[in-house]
């Protein structure tokens, strides 16, 4: 039976709002500020060429970046003036362990509000004692952050996934800290190469979340908890297994604010590599 053309609209409407709806089912929105890049994906580029490599990191998309341990070889002025000259903001830092304590004063001033250590050192995380040893610092730094207007938190890779007697490190990192002094910014490819499901840990941990790392994870590999190359099964966001509408929806949810791109190896160009991500996110939790 042919459609009159009220009819035909009608059905065009209905089919729109069921697509409406099944994309507000599975993402909100997403906020063109909430999304950075975690600029050690293209470390090499930018320690060469820092002005040109942000420039071409806004001209993607991405509004927000958060910087990582070798860039503080120059003054933190000029770097954040560096990345404010992009048309960039940047809400968060990465530190390493090592020289974490000597990189308060250079924190505040780069102006970000969140600091982050970025692993603990993988060599000695070998018994609950050691990551017990770990929270015992991070509340040191934790309480030293506070103090001057900032929010400490620390990063996971797939080691904190080890088990001991039947808690994971990150358990305990997270049962020794204090929850108003320590954050987690949780990755969400490390969680799955450990053997753990990013959602699950979110909801189990909603209130010590402190921002996320966006990375995808290539089908049919192995999980693991051994850090390393043989544990780096890194693909483009959208190109790989996790669910990250899922995972954006409930993030969103519980209000965080900042999701941060990060590939640690490319199998392209790591500008081609951030902007085929870019697309696939703002494709999928639209």
């Amino acid at each position: 039976m042919m459609q009159t053309r009220r009819e035909f609209l009608g059905s065009a409407t209905a089919a729109a709002a069921s697509l409406a709806f099944s994309k507000s089912a599975f993402a909100a929105p997403v906020a063109d500020s909430a999304i950075g890049v975690q600029l050690y994906t293209v470390r090499s580029e930018i320690i060469a060429e820092p002005a040109r490599v942000l420039a071409a990191i806004r001209k993607i998309g991405y509004q927000t970046v958060e910087t990582f341990a070798a860039q503080y070889t120059r003054p933190a002025a000029e770097l954040r003036g560096l990345i404010l000259d992009a048309g960039l903001t940047l809400p968060s830092a990465h530190y390493s362990y090592a020289d974490f304590d000597s990189k308060f004063d250079y924190a505040k001033e780069l102006g970000a509000t969140d600091v982050v250590c970025g692993a603990e050192p993988s060599n000695l995380a070998v018994s609950a004692d050691a990551f017990k040893r770990f929270a015992e610092q991070y509340n040191k730094w934790g309480e030293r952050a506070q103090k001057m207007g900032m929010r400490f938190g620390f990063h996971n890779h797939n080691f904190e996934f080890q088990t001991f007697d039947g808690r994971t490190g990150l358990d305990i990192l997270l049962a020794e800290t204090d929850p108003k002094l320590v954050w987690w910014q949780m990755d969400c490819y490390w969680v799955t190469q450990g053997g753990q499901d990013p959602l699950a840990l979110m909801r189990r941990y909603h209130n010590r979340l402190q921002t996320l790392h966006f990375k995808d994870r290539k089908p049919g590999v192995e999980v693991s908890t051994v850090p390393g190359k043989t544990s780096q099964h890194f693909t483009e966001i959208g190109a790989g297994t996790l669910d990250f509408p899922a995972i954006w929806k409930y993030a969103s949810s519980i209000g965080i604010k900042y999701f941060f791109v990060e590939q640690d190896t490319t199998e392209m160009p790591p500008l081609e590599s951030l902007a085929i991500s870019y697309r696939n996110i703002k494709r999928l939790l639209v």
